[in-house]
């Protein structure tokens, strides 16, 4: 206790205490002001991107990396500052970064495929897809994931790897879609009106487009049916209007005007055998 004593008694505390001080002072300084600037450079890049009508989804991340990296510089300044070895601590984060990296290659492989849906952009927020055999409309392309809202409001968040790994279905890229629809008539029916209904169904609807024109045309002559192939197109966002409104009113007019619709169907012949009969009988 007499040596313990003895040395801070003749140990100049005080300027080495008033060193400390102003250099954490000047460390929380750097860093609050960082942070304010890091976060402002941010937004100063999003409205930037956004006045540009950049891609929603690009503007996120892109801001999300932006704010990461000016954060991470401001945290190496303020350490500076307190006067640790920057280099060997860069060092020491790099070898303990190896090792986590090979701990979390999932996580980076998802990073990185977020990086590339991010640039080729094979969808954007708002869109209707099919990812990973789940479809939903585009929230979000996070760092590490794809946030997708489905038809009955599920969110599904899927890993960046897996969206960017299998084949994507982007169903509102394009303003216009063909709709695609099958209707059978019977072998007895006549072709011609058959055809003649079909074409008046989808030249009186509201919605199926003049350009590109509808197509209709015999696909297949089925076991029990003449199948006649629909295609009309309409915009995007009137796909399930047309594709409803057509079936309802083709089977309508199909049979007002006499022509049946087949349906599978299977004849059962009963044969009732009397053994004791027979045997008499002989």
């Amino acid at each position: 206790m007499d040596a313990f004593k003895e040395f801070f008694a003749s140990a100049d505390l005080v300027p080495m205490l008033t060193d400390w001080v102003v250099k954490i002072v000047l460390a929380l300084v750097i860093y609050i002001i960082g942070k304010w600037i890091a976060k402002r450079l941010s937004n100063f890049a999003r409205k930037l991107m956004e006045v540009r009508d950049a891609d929603p989804t690009l503007v996120n991340f892109l801001c999300n990396i932006v704010y990461a990296i000016l954060l991470i510089a401001v945290i190496l300044a303020a350490l500076d500052t307190l006067g640790l070895p920057i280099t060997s601590l860069l060092a020491v984060v790099g070898a303990a970064g190896l090792a986590i990296g090979l701990a979390l290659k999932d996580s980076l492989g998802n990073f990185a495929s977020g990086v590339m849906l991010v640039m080729f952009r094979p969808f954007s927020k708002g869109d209707f897809v099919e990812v990973a055999g789940i479809s939903g409309k585009v929230d979000e392309v996070r760092i590490f994931s794809t946030i997708l809202t489905t038809s009955d409001n599920k969110q599904i968040t899927i890993p960046n790897g897996q969206v960017a790994a299998g084949t994507i279905t982007n169903y509102t890229a394009k303003d216009k879609r063909r709709v695609d629809m099958v209707f059978g008539v019977g072998y007895d029916d006549d072709l011609k009106v058959a055809r003649e209904v079909l074409t008046r169904v989808c030249t009186s609807h509201p919605k199926v487009l003049e350009e590109p024109a509808f197509n209709i045309f015999v696909l297949n002559l089925g076991d029990s049916s003449v199948d006649f192939a629909v295609r009309p197109w309409a915009k995007t966002e009137d796909y399930w209007t047309v594709w409803g409104d057509v079936l309802e009113q083709a089977k309508a007019e199909l049979e007002a005007a006499g022509c049946s619709i087949p349906y599978p169907q299977s004849d059962v012949h009963l044969h009732h055998q009397n053994p004791l009969a027979d045997f008499l009988k002989d």
